[in-house]
């Protein structure tokens, strides 16, 4: 990064002092922080537009006005806090679950990672016609997930930490593939995210729905225990407390029903 770009972009330069005062792993910590806002605020709008499947014309005007407002690169750009929260994600876990203290060199991958996954989003969104069998697909990334979900279980059984702590972790350690895949699958070719009639066939088959209720349900718990976490931070009133987890808890179990509505009536 030149001194010239950074006084171009007041941005930038303070994302750099912060790294000069306080290192790299406060900086993540942040960015780790405002991406998962970004993301579970994105993640009510997606809940609520994919609703919509259930009057298929409705979801496809929704979808047409969405290219027009958002071009490609818009999208593209929306997988940065994605790939960063989920990869950053399995590094924490790694250090708080599994004991890997070599997280300087973790970090590093966590950079080179998520470059690479963006490059070849990038391409496959490029492309726009690649495609893939939806149960082959997911059969892979969920047996993934899971056998790493149990091995994050099993290492957490030693743990003192409390439930909630650790269910964050697990629904982590699930979400840490399947996110990215999501994201990535959904842009192999523009139909399998925007034609309502292929989304609806391929949630007609148990298999799909079945991962779609897990990755709903999932996403969900984990936005919404991150946000009161970060909102809790900064609270100190006891009452301030409780009301903050009394919406958060709310407005999450009301997009989660709406979520299994959608899935289940299709």
């Amino acid at each position: 990064m030149t001194s010239s770009t950074a006084e171009r972009y007041p941005l930038v330069r303070y994302f750099f002092h912060l790294h000069r005062i306080k290192g790299w792993p406060y900086v993540v910590s942040w960015a780790h922080r405002i991406s998962g806002v970004l993301l579970a605020g994105y993640l009510l709008f997606h809940v609520t537009t994919l609703a919509s499947l259930r009057n298929p014309a409705a979801f496809e005007n929704k979808m047409q006005t969405f290219a027009a407002l958002f071009p490609i690169y818009v999208e593209w750009l929306l997988a940065v806090p994605v790939i960063f929260h989920a990869l950053n994600g399995g590094r924490l876990l790694l250090y708080e679950v599994f004991g890997n203290r070599r997280d300087r060199l973790v970090l590093n991958w966590v950079m080179v990672l998520s470059g690479c996954y963006l490059l070849l989003l990038g391409i496959f969104m490029a492309l726009g016609n690649q495609q893939v069998s939806p149960v082959f697909f997911w059969s892979y990334l969920a047996l993934s997930s899971v056998l790493f979900t149990y091995m994050t279980i099993t290492r957490l059984r030693i743990s003192g930490a409390s439930k909630g702590w650790k269910l964050q972790r697990i629904s982590a350690a699930f979400l840490l593939l399947m996110i990215p895949a999501h994201m990535l699958f959904m842009h192999l070719d523009p139909a399998l995210g925007r034609d309502a009639q292929v989304i609806i066939a391929r949630m007609n088959n148990g298999f799909i729905k079945l991962v779609d209720l897990l990755l709903l349900i999932g996403v969900m718990f984990h936005a919404a225990y991150g946000v009161r976490g970060i909102f809790l931070d900064y609270l100190a009133s006891p009452r301030a407390r409780t009301v903050c987890t009394g919406v958060i808890v709310l407005v999450s179990l009301y997009f989660t029903w709406q979520g299994v509505q959608m899935i289940v009536s299709i």
